[in-house]
């Protein structure tokens, strides 16, 4: 069985695909297309995909794109709608990119690898995250936790997975007995540790979903002397759920800022 997994229309366009459960090619689209962190849809990534597998878009069993569009797209609308009038220039330029492309992805796809309906499968994409760090590592069974900016509506999660192949006379996987991914609790939007993330990447003068890495490797030099700061903006409970104050956040309403006046007053203006 081969499947092609695609994702585009946010950042660093990709492919991989698999045959039989391993996998033969990934790559993003920016190794071709030469564009940082391209989004556009990944013509020369399948393109290599397949070529590595040998094999057309007419022989693929299934194609998988990484999220459901119309469930993000609800999100979006209602988040939006709930903060307007102030939320109105998130809602105008989602809008225009919704409408220019992502609304548009099933029959992209469709057109574009020239295969028919019941071979292309939307996954939620915190399960896509799951699935992507699960079926690579050599666990028979592990604890997942997944956590980014937002998916659909979630996003953070908490699951088990499972996944036991039977062994061939030369050692390689055989018939899979079981193969199971469960996420059991999530946290939704806007309550995101990845947007929290960001808005310091953001408060630190870098490029918000580009930056992020910078301040990674920043961190082993700080010293936490503003933890107790950071917990007015940032709640966790005794089950590990959490909340942002969003009194100190713009993102759900702001395509040009992450944080608010409330924000800045707390940890000071932020580095240009």
């Amino acid at each position: 069985m081969y499947i092609l997994g695609v994702s585009c229309y946010y950042h660093d366009s990709a492919a991989a695909i698999l045959h039989d459960g391993v996998l033969i090619a990934a790559s993003e689209e920016e190794r071709f297309s030469r564009k940082k962190h391209d989004f556009g849809y990944p013509t020369q990534a399948i393109a290599f995909c397949l070529e590595q597998a040998g094999i057309t878009a007419q022989d693929l069993d299934y194609v998988v794109f990484y999220e459901k569009p119309l469930l993000k797209f609800e999100r979006i609308l209602m988040t939006t709608l709930q903060t307007f009038p102030q939320s109105y220039p998130v809602f105008r330029e989602s809008m225009v990119s919704w409408f220019n492309e992502k609304l548009w992805i099933k029959g992209e796809l469709l057109t574009k690898l020239d295969i028919p309906n019941e071979k292309l499968l939307f996954v939620e994409h915190h399960l896509s995250h799951a699935a992507s760090a699960f079926y690579c590592s050599p666990y028979e069974e592990a604890a997942v936790l997944t956590v980014d900016g937002v998916g659909e509506w979630t996003t953070t999660t908490i699951g088990k997975a499972t996944a036991v192949w039977d062994k061939t006379p030369d050692g390689t996987p055989g018939t899979q007995t079981t193969n199971a991914i469960e996420l059991f609790h999530e946290q939704k939007f806007p309550h995101s540790l990845g947007l929290l993330y960001s808005a310091f990447t953001a408060f630190l003068g870098f490029r918000v979903n580009n930056g992020e890495y910078k301040v990674m490797g920043m961190a082993p030099y700080g010293k936490p002397t503003r933890m107790d700061d950071v917990y007015k903006v940032f709640n966790m409970a005794d089950d590990a759920s959490f909340r942002l104050n969003m009194d100190y956040f713009t993102f759900h309403k702001s395509t040009s800022k992450t944080f608010g006046r409330k924000f800045t007053d707390l940890f000071g203006e932020p580095r240009v």
